[in-house]
C-alpha cells in the first residue's frame, strides 16, 4: 500500500526543531510578562468575514492565500492567516474594555496561507504575536519596539536592523494618497509587476509594500509619507523616536515601510536581519487604532506585532543537547517489571532517562547508555532484583559501583 505523505507546504517539527520552537515561545513568555503582558489562546479557525473585514478584500491575503471553506451549515470558515484579526475579535466579545483600561496580551501559534513555500516561509507557519488595546500614548509604541527587541536579543539575535515610518491618520494620509497616485500615474503602468499593476488601481499604498526590484525602482521619485504628517501625526512620530534615542535603541526611518495590512495607521516598524538572504525581515507591526471599532467594538486604540517563528528559528544558535540523567537497562527479562518501577521513581525525583523493555548484555546496554549520551548507566537482572540492589556505571570515568535501591537516589545527587 503506497504510503501518505505530508501536505506540500506543511512540515513536520522533530526533535531539535520542535525544541527550538520550545525555546522561542518560552523565552517570549518570560520577556514579555516582565513588561505585564499576558497569555492569550485563540482559535485556529474563524468566520470568513473577521478576516475580510479587517485585511481588506482587495489584499493579497484574501485574495489569494487564505484556507477557505464552508462547513457542513454552510458557513464559510477560514484558516487564521494571521492573529491580530482573532485577538480583536476575542477582546471585544469578552467585553474586555469594561474590565481593564489597557489590555495587554501575547499568544503563539501557527497560521495558515496557502503562497509557494520558500525557505522561511510556510503554507502552515507559526507566528508569535502580541497586542495592545487602549492606550494612545506614544510611548506604548516606543514599549513595544523595546521589548521585541529585547526579546530578539534574549534569544541570541544579531545583526538586526530597525526600520521606523508613520503611516499617517485618516485626516492626513488621504492627502498623501492623493500624491501618491497622481505620481504612479506618471510612470508606465507595465514597468510594474503584475501584482502592483492592480495595486495601482484599488489601494496604491500597498505599492510601496512591494518586494520586486522593478517596482522599487520605480518609486525613486515618489512622494515621502512623512511629508504629508499632520502635526499631531508629526507629535506622536517625534514622540516614539525620542524615547527610543534615549534609551540606545539604533534604528533606520524609511518612509517606504508600509504594512500590507489595511488597519495600521501611524507607527509602523519592522525588524530586519542580514543573516537569512533577501527575507530578511523577522518581526514587524505597529498602530491600528480603528480595527476594534471597524470590527464592532468600542473606539478603543490598538498595536500589536507578529514575529514569525520559522525565521527566528533559522537564526538560532545549535542548541545543545542536555542529554538524559540515566539509561536503566535490564539484564534479563524478570527484572523488566522491578526496572519500571525504579526509573518511574526516579523520575519522580526528577531525573531523566531511558527504560530498556527488551533484556540486553550488559556490554550491549552501556553501548546503547553511550548513544543515548546519558551520565549513568543502571543495569540491573534477577540477581541484583533479588538483593535489592543495582549496579552504576558513570559513563564519563567507568567508574562503577553497586547500591541498594532505596538508595540510589543518592549518586545523582551531583546531577541535579
Amino acid at each position: 500500500m503506497k504510503s501518505i505523505n505530508k501536505v506540500k507546504g506543511f512540515h513536520d517539527l522533530i526533535a531539535e526543531e520542535a525544541e527550538r520552537y520550545t525555546y522561542l515561545e518560552q523565552t517570549a513568555k518570560d520577556v514579555f510578562q516582565r513588561y505585564g503582558f499576558r497569555e492569550l489562546r485563540i482559535p485556529v479557525l474563524e468566520k470568513t468575514d473577521l478576516f475580510s473585514r479587517t485585511l481588506g478584500e482587495e489584499t493579497d491575503i484574501v485574495q489569494k492565500e487564505m484556507y477557505t471553506f464552508p462547513d457542513r451549515k454552510g458557513r464559510s470558515l477560514t484558516l487564521r492567516p494571521e492573529a491580530t484579526a482573532g485577538v480583536v475579535r476575542a477582546y471585544i466579545e469578552n467585553r474586555l474594555n469594561t474590565k481593564e483600561q489597557v489590555s495587554k496580551f501575547f499568544t503563539y501559534g501557527p497560521m495558515f496561507r496557502y503562497e509557494r513555500p520558500q525557505k522561511g516561509r510556510l503554507r502552515q507557519f507559526h507566528q508569535i504575536n502580541v497586542e495592545v488595546f487602549g492606550p494612545t500614548a506614544p510611548q506604548a509604541d516606543a514599549e513595544l519596539i523595546l521589548m521585541l527587541y529585547s526579546y530578539l536579543r534574549e534569544i541570541g539575535l544579531k545583526n538586526l536592523d530597525i526600520e521606523l515610518n508613520s503611516l499617517g491618520c485618516r485626516n492626513c494620509r488621504p492627502e498623501f494618497e492623493k500624491a501618491l497616485q497622481s505620481y504612479l500615474q506618471t510612470v508606465d503602468p507595465r514597468l510594474f509587476c503584475e501584482d502592483c499593476q492592480r495595486r495601482i488601481k484599488v489601494n496604491p499604498l500597498r505599492v510601496l509594500d512591494c518586494k520586486q526590484v522593478q517596482c522599487q525602482e520605480n518609486l525613486n521619485q515618489a512622494p515621502s509619507l512623512l511629508d504629508f504628517l499632520c502635526p499631531d501625526c508629526r507629535e506622536h512620530f517625534d514622540s516614539v523616536l525620542y524615547v527610543l534615542d534615549n534609551c540606545g535603541l539604533n534604528y533606520r526611518i524609511n518612509s517606504r515601510l508600509v504594512r500590507g495590512i489595511d488597519y495600521y495607521q501611524r507607527t509602523t516598524f519592522e525588524i530586519v536581519s542580514s543573516n537569512i538572504g533577501s527575507q530578511s525581515s523577522v518581526a514587524g507591526g505597529g498602530r491600528y487604532d480603528g480595527l476594534v471599532k471597524a470590527l464592532g467594538g468600542p473606539d478603543v486604540p490598538g498595536l500589536g506585532f507578529a514575529c514569525g517563528m520559522e525565521r527566528l528559528a533559522m537564526l538560532l544558535e545549535p542548541m545543545s543537547d542536555p542529554g538524559c540523567d540515566f539509561y536503566l537497562a535490564v539484564l534479563e527479562k524478570e527484572a523488566a517489571d522491578q526496572a519500571q518501577i525504579l526509573a518511574d521513581q526516579l523520575r519522580q525525583l526528577g531525573h531523566s532517562g531511558h527504560v530498556g523493555f527488551e533484556p540486553k548484555s550488559p556490554k550491549s546496554s552501556l553501548r546503547q547508555a553511550n548513544r543515548l549520551g546519558v551520565k549513568k548507566c543502571l543495569l540491573i537482572g534477577s540477581q541484583e532484583m533479588s538483593q535489592g540492589k543495582v549496579v552504576v556505571k558513570e559513563m564519563s570515568t567507568g567508574r562503577q559501583e553497586i547500591v541498594y535501591q532505596e538508595e540510589i537516589s543518592t549518586v545523582f545527587e551531583e546531577v541535579r
